[in-house]
């Protein structure tokens, strides 16, 4: 797994769970639950799991002007260079070498290490196995189901043609971790479009 110079984003708070980093670009963001990528040997793979915009100052918010993006980019483009997007990934494995592990890395991503996002071979290939289900249901509450959907949903549309042999597979696989919780594993599958 390489990162290429079309990184996304930048690492400026790491964790061996997750990590927070600046993109590159004011709204710049992938969706959320997107499969990222950041580090070299091992590569940390992850899935964005908050996206927020605000000010780069912590003491100061945006306020509200009454005017479109546009006719501010117009009247005031200064506002925007006192404005960031940053990203939040959970980590959900990682890659060292030519295989691909569904458990966290040894170490956490360097600070300032660029952020890019899984090619859908990578997603394929990380998805292959389910281990990672575990993960994300371990993060407890919406977020985690908001999450899962998240995963399967991009996972499907990288398949292709065997995005519902894929589909029935990590129905199963989800239907043996939520087997005591009836109703959740019901309300994730029936939100998943694929």
């Amino acid at each position: 797994m390489n990162i290429t110079m079309n990184y996304i984003a930048e690492v400026i708070e790491s964790s061996t769970t997750r990590f927070v980093a600046q993109t590159r670009e004011l709204n710049g963001s992938p969706p959320f639950g997107a499969f990222v990528k950041v580090g070299v040997s091992p590569t940390a793979i992850a899935m964005i799991c908050d996206i927020v915009t605000g000010s780069t100052e912590l003491n100061r918010r945006p306020v509200a002007y009454g005017k479109t993006e546009d006719e501010l980019r117009e009247e005031q483009p200064q506002i925007f260079e006192l404005l960031r997007t940053e990203i939040t990934a959970t980590i959900v494995g990682y890659a060292y070498g030519a295989s691909m592990r569904q458990c966290l890395p040894p170490q956490p991503p360097r600070l300032h290490s660029f952020v890019s996002c899984c090619a859908p071979e990578e997603i394929c290939e990380f998805t292959g196995r389910f281990d990672y289900f575990r993960t994300l249901i371990g993060i407890g509450g919406t977020l985690s189901d908001e999450l899962m959907i998240a995963a399967i949903q991009q996972t499907c549309q990288c398949h292709g043609d065997a995005a519902r042999s894929w589909f029935v597979r990590a129905g199963k696989e989800l239907s043996r971790l939520l087997r005591d919780d009836y109703d959740r594993l019901e309300s994730i599958l029936r939100r998943v479009t694929i």
